[in-house]
Order: structure tokens, then C-alpha cells, then sequence
């Protein structure tokens, strides 16, 4: 019964006509193997009908083809269907022609075998042949035909049934889907976080950086981790192929003015007072590589102009040229800032942010990732003992200790990783043999606390930061307090002059009583530049 069922079945071809493969004119055209007529030559694949499809623009060929093919197999049926493609090598084209061709078919796969032919055509036809075969679009079996090797006796080549037995695409998936944790465990810096939302933006950051070369937006306070985290992304690019240049990462917040324009787009000798050589800018540094822009919202709105002409044109001109640089570069920018805010405050542009935002991912700030302060903390023990060069490690006790007051209401952890890396640096330098104990966890919780406590004190005083608020809070953080204190009382008084000179004369006015030579506003020019501000640059952001 089985057999007689089987014989009862009908073999069914469908095939592209190949425009050169196919080809050939006169008595001669039987000396070349053509795939779509030696199909239905093959002793052991009687095709009963044969679904030919077809370019306009070749339907002469086709009607050759199909002729040639009731010569060599009078039993088989051949139906021509014309397909409206113009450009064969457009994968959305053909793939939109075949599918439509495939979704408007009546298959029968009950009574009838589905062969595809896959030998004929562009290789992006045969690519949406396989899809659409794969996804059962087509239900059928892929066959491919080969030409006869010298010394057989048939000219009409070979044929072999390509095998999609779902068993072993399984177990590919099982192999690709380990290759896409491993690269999630790879973005996580190998550890093991428990936090499910975190887990979750990584799995998509993951699927953006394996797929898309557009510009990624990293949000989230100072120190959850933007940087590191730009870096992994083009670590894992590279290591994809996707990237052959370097990463090359810049804090926004610590360029200013002329140095803004020079530091990103580079500029050519003479440009300006002190440029002596030429230097080639950070966009141009990174091409065939990864930009990571930091603190993007601290840019200048003349910058921030030239890097939207940059990510959409590829090019940018040189302070001081009129000849345009060219930079494939991939992006990444990273805020803690509301650049939504920004926008309505006049301070980010509304068309350079609609570019960056495409894909966008909040990090979580470390206190909302409590259940991932254990993981992280052996993380940074195992980093602090590799920059120390001796192992730490901590006592049971006094590890019980941290963690309950780490992953309790009482830690706020403002600077994020950032505060648990230097508690942890601090408890290791401290340590006795290596070793961290009670005592050594209990002075660092208070000194967190006292830190914390004073930080929120000058909050609520409503003092303002005006060190972090012009440097950013990552440049803000490496400056001894002493400095720090002292570029408070210059910036503060910078805000309220109406120019260098009138700065200076306040900020000097007890010292230029005893000096013969007075030049109040280069004395306070001099001390910017120490931490890379101009005057130019303090007017317009106060402005």
C-alpha cells in the first residue's frame, strides 16, 4: 500500500531559468550542461511538472528552456511564470518576488514532491530560495545539480538532494545559542549578575552589536559602568569582524572651545596660535574603528553640528582646512544627563539626537542592581589582587559584614562601581597579608557613610557642584580636594564677572597689591588651561 501511495505521488520542480548557465543557441546548445534541462534528464528524479520561473527580460531564453526540456523529458509539464524583477542581485527584491510567487501557490504537498532547484540563478536568489525553504514557505526538498566530470558517461551531470533535517539545524542553534551567552557573559565582563532587567538589556545589546553598524546611546548615572561597557561592545565586534580599527574613547565634558574642535576633527598647521604640527583628530583615529563619545552632552553646539555632518556623511573638515576628511567609524555615546532636557534648554541639538537615539540603553545605577553587589564585589577583589600583584581575599565574617551593609537601604552608592572599585582598593591596601577583615570592613563603611552623609548635606544646603557641573562628575572625581576647593572659589567668582580681567582683579586683589607687574586676566587664563577651560568657553555655558 505504502508503495503504490508513493508511485501515486507527483515530482513537482520549481526553478529560477538561469540567464547564463541556461544559455545556448543552435544544434551546439546540447554540447553545454544546462542545470534547468539536465534537472529533468535525471534517471532517478522523474519530474513531472516543472515550474519555471522567469525575468521578463528573458522570457526568449525561457521558451527555449522549456521547449528544450519537452525534448529530452516528454513527461514533464513546463509552466513559465514571469516574476517582475529588475535587479536579480537586490536581496529585498527577490526575496519580495519569491515570496509573493510562493504565498499566491497552491501546494499540494499531500499528492506532490516539491524539489527546488537551486542551482540556477544570482546567489542571492539561491540565499531566498533557502529561506523561503527553511521557513517552509516552499514546502519542498532543495536539490542541486552538477555538471558531468570527465569520464562519465551521462552529460547531463548529477543531482543531490541537500539535506535540511531540522535535527542538525538544531543542534547548530544549540551551538549558536551558546556562542550568544558566552558573548553576553563576554559584555558582563564574566560575571555571573543575577538582576534580571540588566540580564535582559544585555541580551539586546548583544543582538544590536552582532547586527547593526548604527550609532548606540548609553544612559545612566556616573559610574554604572558606560565606558567598560563601550569597550566590551567593540571587543566583541572585533573580534566578529565587524571592526578592524581602534577603539578610541574621549570625556566630552573635558573638551572645550578651539581645543573641542581640534581634539574631535583634528586640525592643519598654523590653524590657530600654537598649532605647530598637524594632528589628525579622534574621528579620523577612529576610522575602521569604535568612537566612544562620553558624557555626549557636554559637547558644544558647533561640535555637536559637525559630528551629526560626520555619523551621517562619514566626512568632517579640519580646523583650519578646506579639504574634507574622510571616517568610517562606528559610534557609541554615553550621558548621564537628560538630553531630551537639554534640547529644550538650547543646550543639544534636537536632529543630532534624533540620529544617536536609535538605540538606546539605560544602565541601572549600582542600588538598583542590589543582588549584584556579591558577583561584582569578588570581580573587583580579583582585579584589585592583579593590580596589587598578591591575592586578597576577605574573611567569611567580614564578608558578611560588607554585604550587609552593601545591599542594604543604607548604602546609596552615588558614584556606583565606581565607590565599591575604591572601597574595595582601600580594604585591600589596608589588608594584612592580603587578608580583610572585620575591622578593616567596619572603617570602611563608616568612611562610606561619612562620605555619603556630607555629599547629600551639600546637596541639601543647595550648594552647587560647579567643579563637577563644568568638568563632568568623571573628571570631577580625580581632582585632590585641596584643587578642588580652589577651582570652586574661581569658577564661582568666573560666574558673577563680566570679564577675565574683572575675575582676575577680584580673585588676585590682595596679592597684585604687592607685584610690579600686573596682568591679572593672564594669571587666570594660565590657571584654567591647568584643567583645559578657556574664558570663552565658562561664558557660553553659563550663558
Amino acid at each position: 500500500m505504502a508503495d503504490k501511495k508513493d508511485k501515486a505521488r507527483r515530482t513537482v520542480a520549481i526553478g529560477l531559468v538561469g540567464s547564463t548557465l541556461d544559455a545556448g543557441l543552435g544544434p551546439r546548445r546540447w554540447e553545454k550542461w544546462r542545470p534547468s534541462v539536465a534537472l529533468c534528464a535525471q534517471p532517478e528524479l522523474a519530474i513531472d511538472r516543472f515550474e519555471l520561473l522567469f525575468q521578463p527580460k528573458f522570457e526568449a531564453l525561457a521558451s527555449q528552456v522549456a521547449t528544450d526540456i519537452g525534448e529530452i523529458s516528454p513527461r514533464t509539464e513546463v509552466r513559465s511564470h514571469p516574476i517582475e524583477i529588475e535587479d536579480a542581485w537586490d536581496l529585498e527584491e527577490m526575496y519580495g518576488a519569491l515570496y509573493d510567487f510562493a504565498r499566491d501557490t497552491r501546494f499540494d504537498a499531500e499528492r506532490e514532491d516539491y524539489p527546488l532547484h537551486i542551482t540556477t540563478g544570482t546567489h542571492v536568489a539561491q540565499i531566498c530560495l533557502f529561506l523561503l525553504c527553511e521557513s517552509r514557505h516552499f514546502p519542498a526538498r532543495l536539490v542541486q545539480t552538477s555538471p558531468p566530470v570527465r569520464g562519465e558517461e551521462s552529460k547531463h551531470g548529477t543531482h543531490r538532494i541537500v539535506d535540511l533535517d531540522l535535527s542538525r539545524y538544531d543542534r547548530i542553534a544549540r551551538r549558536f545559542s551558546a556562542e550568544r551567552v558566552e558573548a553576553r557573559t563576554f559584555l558582563k565582563s564574566g560575571i555571573a549578575t543575577r538582576n534580571a532587567t540588566f540580564d535582559r538589556m544585555i541580551e539586546r545589546i548583544e543582538v544590536v552589536a552582532a547586527r547593526s553598524r548604527e550609532p548606540m546611546l548609553l544612559m545612566g548615572p556616573t559610574g554604572a559602568g558606560k565606558s567598560m561597557l563601550a569597550k566590551r561592545v567593540y571587543e566583541l565586534k572585533k573580534a566578529r569582524q565587524s571592526l578592524r580599527g581602534a577603539f578610541v574613547e574621549v570625556n566630552c565634558a573635558t573638551l572645550r572651545g578651539e581645543m573641542a574642535h581640534s581634539a574631535l576633527f583634528g586640525h592643519v598647521k598654523g590653524a590657530f596660535t600654537g598649532a605647530a604640527d598637524k594632528r589628525e583628530g579622534l574621528l579620523r583615529r577612529a576610522d575602521q574603528g569604535l568612537l566612544f563619545l562620553d558624557e555626549i552632552g557636554e559637547l558644544g553646539l558647533d561640535e555637536q553640528a559637525m559630528l551629526l555632518r560626520a555619523i551621517e556623511d562619514k566626512t568632517f573638515l579640519p580646523l583650519g582646512s578646506d579639504r574634507e576628511v574622510k571616517s568610517e567609524f562606528q559610534l557609541i555615546c554615553g550621558t548621564n544627563r537628560d538630553l531630551r532636557a537639554r534640547v529644550s534648554e538650547g543646550k543639544f541639538r534636537e536632529d543630532l539626537l534624533a540620529r544617536i537615539d536609535l538605540w538606546t540603553f539605560r544602565l541601572p545605577a549600582l542600588r538598583e542592581r542590589r543582588e549584584d553587589i556579591a558577583p561584582n564585589l569578588d570581580y573587583e577583589l580579583d582585579a584589585v589582587s592583579a593590580r596589587l600583584g598578591t591575592r586578597i581575599s576577605m574573611s567569611k565574617e567580614a564578608r558578611a559584614r560588607f554585604l550587609g551593609f552593601a545591599e542594604s537601604p543604607r548604602a546609596t552608592w552615588p558614584g556606583n562601581f565606581r565607590d565599591l572599585d575604591a572601597a574595595v582598593m582601600r580594604m585591600a591596601t589596608l589588608a594584612d597579608g592580603g587578608r580583610i577583615d572585620v575591622a578593616i570592613v567596619d572603617e570602611e563603611i563608616a568612611r562610606l557613610e561619612d562620605a555619603w552623609t556630607e555629599k547629600v548635606s551639600a546637596q541639601s544646603a543647595g550648594e552647587v557642584d560647579r567643579v563637577e557641573e563644568t568638568l563632568g562628575p568623571e573628571r570631577a572625581s580625580g581632582i585632590d580636594r585641596f584643587d578642588r576647593v580652589q577651582l570652586e572659589e574661581v569658577l564661582r567668582v568666573c560666574a558673577r564677572s563680566r570679564s577675565l580681567s574683572e575675575a582676575g582683579r577680584t580673585l588676585f586683589a590682595e596679592s597684585r597689591k604687592t607685584r610690579t607687574t600686573i596682568n591679572d586676566a593672564d594669571r587666570l587664563r594660565k590657571y584654567l588651561a591647568r584643567f583645559e577651560l578657556d574664558w570663552d568657553a565658562l561664558v557660553k555655558r553659563s550663558g
